[in-house]
């Protein structure tokens, strides 16, 4: 019942051949997600994040910048420290140690969650339909 936060497959860092120059999870003046202090079974001092709480922005080297949202709704549980050091991690294994953060929803709220949610081949239905509808 946790989400892992990646990189889409589509997402333009993994399509345009962008080199990452780094990943910030400074969020505002106040809010780091590094300061983000979990302890214990409940998941106390994990900071709560909406579905449109901002995990962290990622600037390439062309000048660009990208804020990833957390797109659910629960606890952060930890924060990818690694990629911090090795961005390349991003591009190279956006799926395993490239990712971005863990969060915890609610349990009363996970299964409406993940019913939600795409499957990989739903996923690729609507990539095929951009790309076709691009051309």
């Amino acid at each position: 019942r946790i989400c892992v936060i990646t990189l889409a497959e589509a997402h333009p860092l993994l399509q345009s051949g962008k080199t990452i120059k780094n990943i910030n999870y400074q969020i505002s003046a106040n809010c780091s997600r590094l300061q983000n202090k979990v302890s214990g079974k409940s998941k106390r001092g994990a900071q709560f994040l909406t579905e449109l709480a901002p995990l962290c922005r990622i600037s390439s080297s062309d000048g660009e910048e990208y804020t990833i949202y957390s797109c659910i709704r629960g606890r952060l549980i930890e924060v990818n420290e690694n990629i911090l050091s090795n961005p390349a991690l991003l591009q190279e294994k956006p799926s395993t140690e490239g990712y971005i953060a863990v969060v915890l929803p609610k349990f009363e709220e996970s299964k409406t969650i993940t019913q939600g949610l795409l499957t990989q081949k739903e996923y690729e239905e609507v990539l095929m339909k951009r790309r076709s509808s691009a051309s």
